[in-house]
């Protein structure tokens, strides 16, 4: 194939044949890859022409690589990983002087999570700027995959692209706000004992939730899937504190991540903490795994890591 088979190529070349593999369909897998059907034909027709085999068995269903096209498979992941050891390679020595780490994140996560651990780095590394990119996590993970921002932090790591590494906080729990005005307020408590509500009927509750794209909203709708509920939202906002305050003001239930402090006031509003399982968080970081880390973003990491240790001096 020469030389016109770019780095670029191979890599979607593998996209091309995982997504054929995936759906067994011409069709499908050019939608998944957003390029035209006849496109794809072409390609993978012009591939077989020139190894002068089929790569990919169409007989029968669900497509399979044939013994050659394994072999073929396995060069183009050998050629994508010799090319990302170089590109880390180079990037390591390019980067020893480079001062500036960009990090995606979702506003709501900021204003809470950076204040924890950025000033204690910052003392450490004083000549370092920060370029904050706020925008929701699918962009920023997108970025991040593309190398456009160094970093990524989110809240729920669980089905993170798999070129992705992360070091997390471990789960940290949620708890609804439930107010005065809503039928499972209890009077004079301030807390309600975990596990004494059903999450069906918190979820079939007036509900004032973070907007589509924050991770809790996710999760939240993932549970109403589950139970097959269709919900009964009264108000969105892009803002968890925005949400938490409008549950206190007696707008509707709202679930809100244990590291947002709320005063407890049995007269206004009860404060649930859900059952782990079926609510919880685990703040992240995330970097590309074929990107060689230098010693400023290591700092970084640990101090992300240990942010537990000054956060309550």
């Amino acid at each position: 194939m020469g030389d016109k088979m770019s780095k670029y190529h191979n890599q979607h070349i593998l996209y091309f044949i995982d997504a054929l593999l995936k759906f067994s369909n011409y069709s499908k897998a050019a939608d998944s890859l957003y390029i035209s059907q006849p496109y794809l034909t072409q390609v993978i027709k012009r591939i077989e022409n020139e190894l002068n085999c089929q790569i990919i068995n169409r007989r029968e269903l669900p497509y399979r690589l044939t013994e050659q096209g394994k072999i073929y498979y396995d060069y183009l992941g050998l050629l994508e990983t010799a090319h990302s050891n170089m590109r880390s390679q180079i990037a390591a020595i390019t980067d020893m002087d480079k001062k500036m780490i960009k990090i995606g994140i979702l506003a709501s996560i900021g204003t809470y999570l950076i204040p924890l651990f950025l000033p204690k780095f910052l003392d450490l590394y004083p000549d370092c700027q920060i370029e904050l990119v706020e925008d929701i996590p699918e962009n920023n993970e997108k970025r991040l995959l593309k190398g456009e921002v160094d970093f990524w932090i989110g809240q729920n790591s669980s089905n993170i692209a798999p070129n992705l590494l992360t070091v997390s906080w471990g789960r940290h729990g949620y708890f609804a706000v439930i107010p005065k005005s809503c039928e499972l307020y209890q009077e004079d408590t301030a807390t309600i004992t975990q596990g004494s509500i059903a999450m069906e009927d918190l979820l079939r509750q007036k509900l004032v939730l973070t907007s589509k794209g924050s991770a809790i909203r996710a999760q939240v709708d993932h549970l109403l899937s589950i139970y097959k509920i269709k919900p009964n939202i009264v108000l969105e906002s892009s803002e968890i504190a925005t949400v938490k305050h409008l549950a206190m003001a007696d707008s509707g239930v709202t679930f809100v991540p244990e590291s947002l402090v709320i005063e407890p006031c049995p007269l206004k509003y009860n404060i649930y903490p859900l059952p782990i399982d079926q609510l919880n968080l685990d703040y992240f970081i995330a970097h590309h795994s074929s990107r060689a880390l230098s010693v400023m973003e290591q700092g970084l990491l640990d101090s992300f890591l240990h942010y537990k240790d000054t956060a309550h001096n």
